[in-house]
């Protein structure tokens, strides 16, 4: 499991999942790369050898990308780099902890 330090979140897992589960029609254990991405990139990646919807997580958000195949090992370094991306800690702006300008410390308001 692939987490970040700071909120905890997963950006990755590593599973072992039986074939079945993936719709593939060979009955193998395969080991599989979680990684939460785009749900438009996820649509399109779908329909390649080697990826499925995710296994034992959200489907439209997470995809599930089969392990030891040399032809996807620079797209799952991209993919896990945008998992690690989209579920980093978000950062607060300065605006948004700001009061409205119409509030005051005392709750009056203007006329």
């Amino acid at each position: 499991m692939l987490r970040h330090n700071d909120n905890n979140k997963w950006y990755g897992v590593v599973l072992e999942v039986s074939t079945d589960k993936l719709g593939l029609p060979e009955a193998d254990i395969v080991d599989v790369l979680n990684v939460k991405s785009d749900p438009l990139l996820i649509g399109s990646l779908r329909g390649q050898d080697g990826y499925f919807p995710a296994y034992h997580m959200n489907k439209e958000k997470w995809l599930s990308i089969q392990l030891g195949k040399p032809e996807l090992d620079h797209a799952i370094k991209d993919l896990l780099s945008l998992s690690y991306e989209l579920t980093a800690p978000k950062k607060r702006s300065k605006k948004s902890s700001a009061k409205n300008p119409g509030d005051s410390a005392k709750g009056e308001s203007w006329v």
